[in-house]
């Protein structure tokens, strides 16, 4: 066996969100959820390489061996890596937490084998409709476009919220969830508006996006009285699934049927009614587990385009947006002074006042600068380094400019009789940890919203001569 050096492989980058989400389950919920060849196989899929090495070093071996063995393929410098991956297995379950052997989790290993070799998998992977089926099954094509088409809808509203604007609304329980997520917040009316954290939601990629809204999901199994494990296990078993096939609702338990509707309202799932036996996965669910985009950019005739770059930013702040895409244009204009609009093309330019608005919604400077990069167009991906170094530099300054100043709610203590009086005040405040400013020179401090009431009661105290 060649020695490994994980410091080749590992990220800086933790655990995938759904991951992180198990470590936090019994190892009696995970076990069962290992029963699964399509449940392990989308798992190894979403851990990072060194953890995926590991596995694979284990995975044929009849015993377990001495962890010493283990450890001696590693690289002195690697040393750190190999260890954060040994842990995150270990709080998985997927080895156990052992300081003598390594072994997998014989129900993961045995799961993992039939996964890669195609052995006893019926029903782990979905159960596709034969030939005999009585419509087609849907074109990869109407697939893209019907995902597309429920993402934006969610995203479109959570951008117009509270512009004036009036998109398609979703579905109720997707809003509720968009709710229970943080990402908007129901004001005054009835009405919703998105929240801080909501703008940034919408600057991440639609990867992140997706699995952030599937991990509030499961978040709210346990009250909607579903099954946990079967919740985690259908999603993992539609990340497995082909695109553009049909699969039969037969062999779904009860919970997975409820999971249709919701899948529906994402975009996940599309079914040619409600009650139909058959669905079909979207890319949305197709590519979970993958590194694949998990949304086609269509163009107007409605196709597939590779291309997803469409912004050019110049030295000078001005922005060009090759889009008429009608989301991608009011994400800009959550940081961006748009200026002129053609029927292909948007103009605007990176200002201090789009940026300090951009700001005081909760984004920050380097989700600007990660947007800017992920979506710059192909020519732009010819520089070297891809952004102008300057407008980097001066969005990175504008925000450290916001920064400057930190704001506290608290009380300002003056005009005190004598300096003894405001010595002795001043001295009882710092025992209790709340003074945030003083100014001995004008007999004044600023205290904290928490420790108010102690000041003013030792203060009145002082004066009825109790003290």
């Amino acid at each position: 066996m060649p020695s490994v050096d994980p410091s080749t492989d590992a990220t800086e980058e933790g655990p995938h969100i759904l991951l992180a989400f198990l470590q936090s389950q019994s190892q009696n919920a995970l076990t069962r959820l290992y029963q699964k060849p399509s449940s392990c196989l989308s798992l190894f899929r979403l851990m990072r390489p060194l953890e995926r090495q590991l596995i694979m070093n284990l995975l044929w071996l009849e015993s377990p061996i001495p962890v010493s063995m283990m450890a001696s393929w590693i690289t002195r410098e690697g040393r750190k890596a190999y260890n954060d991956a040994l842990a995150t297995l270990a709080s998985l379950h997927v080895v156990p937490k052992s300081t003598s052997k390594l072994a997998l989790n014989p129900t993961f290993k045995t799961s993992l084998r039939h996964a890669i070799t195609g052995g006893d998998v019926s029903g782990s992977f979905g159960a596709p409709v034969g030939s005999d089926r009585q419509y087609p099954a849907p074109s990869v094509e109407a697939l893209d476009a019907y995902a597309l088409e429920r993402w934006e809808t969610i995203l479109h509203y959570m951008v117009s919220s509270g512009t004036g604007q009036h998109p398609t609304r979703p579905s109720q329980e997707v809003l509720f969830l968009l709710q229970r997520s943080g990402l908007m917040t129901n004001m005054h009316g009835g009405a919703l508006q998105i929240t801080s954290s909501g703008f940034q939601f919408l600057l991440h990629t639609p990867h992140a996006q997706l699995w952030e809204l599937l991990l509030q999901y499961l978040h709210m199994v346990e009250e909607r009285q579903m099954d946990l494990v079967e919740v985690s296990s259908f999603l993992l078993m539609l990340s497995t699934m082909e695109l553009g096939r049909e699969y039969s609702t037969e062999s779904l338990s009860t919970t997975q049927l409820a999971m249709l509707a919701d899948l529906r309202n994402y975009g996940l799932i599309w079914q040619r009614n409600p009650s139909s036996n058959q669905f079909s996965p979207s890319r949305l669910a197709t590519t979970l587990t993958s590194c694949a985009p998990p949304l086609p950019i269509l163009n107007k005739a409605g196709i597939g385009s590779q291309t997803q770059g469409f912004i050019v930013l110049e030295t000078n702040y001005r922005l060009y947006a090759y889009t008429d895409n009608p989301l991608q244009i009011a994400v800009l204009n959550l940081f961006v002074t748009l200026k002129s609009r053609f029927p292909n093309l948007v103009i605007g330019a990176i200002t201090r006042e789009s940026v300090k608005k951009a700001l005081a919604n909760g984004i920050t400077a380097e989700q600007i600068i990660s947007y800017l990069t992920t979506h710059a167009h192909p020519q732009m991906r010819k520089n070297n380094p891809l952004l102008p170094v300057t407008v980097q530099d001066q969005i990175r300054l504008w925000e450290l400019e916001k920064n400057r100043l930190k704001s506290e709610e608290g009380y300002l203590y003056t005009a005190f009789a004598s300096q003894a009086d405001y010595e002795y005040v001043l001295n009882y405040a710092k025992q209790l940890d709340v003074v945030l400013w003083e100014n001995p020179s004008r007999r004044c401090f600023f205290g904290s919203l928490d420790g108010h009431a102690n000041i003013r009661g030792f203060i009145e105290r002082r004066t009825a001569g109790n003290v």
